[in-house]
């Protein structure tokens, strides 16, 4: 929508709607900037073509507009998250690989929302406790590979937690240095399974 566009009023009921367009271009502009300190609700406003006023209804300032963009982002990924662990069948560690490869293909083509949700001021300053699931997932998946005998028995969360590391130094790198000469990260990740979770190469290869 133009700029310079009024956008007429919203009937009655359509509150909940708006909201969701405001989080909408908030996460647009999020993933353009990859910075919630660049982003300003004027800027929201005209990108949805409302007034400035109508954003303060629904958000009183940047950081709960930032937090509730997030939040839904975080929502829309873990139920890719789910539909991509599905294609692993029943077998846990193509499962576990698949929601790996996921979020790595995820960080690169959501680079500017990667950097809000692990690297922004918000992140630092407030506790985003919808991240949480990210990790009760990870963790899950982990310990279903040991308990099916696929990887030795461990700390689940400490294994998750050293592959979490793993693969978001290698997103990194690849989002902050893309000139990088770097392996496929498909090749990484088989590496990490292999050497931090404990899957027999030839379950993996």
């Amino acid at each position: 929508m133009d700029a310079g566009t009024t956008r007429s009023r919203n009937r009655r009921g359509q509150g909940e709607l708006l909201r969701r367009e405001i989080i909408d271009a908030a996460l647009r502009m999020l993933n353009e900037l990859g910075d919630d300190e660049a982003l300003s609700l004027r800027a929201v406003a005209r990108e949805v073509g409302i007034a400035a006023t109508s954003v303060y209804i629904h958000f009183t300032d940047r950081d709960e507009l930032v937090f509730a963009a997030l939040e839904q982002s975080t929502a829309d990924l873990l139920r890719d998250l789910e539909q991509a662990e599905a294609s692993g069948g029943d077998d846990p560690v193509r499962r576990l690989r698949a929601r790996v490869l996921f979020l790595g293909a995820w960080s690169r083509e959501y680079a500017g929302l990667y950097k809000v949700l692990h690297e922004s001021t918000l992140n630092r300053r407030m506790h985003l406790v919808f991240k949480e699931e990210l990790s009760v997932r990870a963790i899950a998946a982990v310990q279903a590979c040991m308990d099916a005998g696929l990887a030795p028995a461990d700390d689940a969360a400490a294994v998750a937690l050293d592959l979490r590391s793993a693969v978001h130094g290698a997103v990194s790198i690849r989002i902050n240095e893309p000139e990088a000469d770097l392996p496929p990260l498909e090749d990484q990740v088989d590496r990490f399974l292999c050497r931090l979770v404990g899957v027999p190469i030839e379950h993996v290869f």
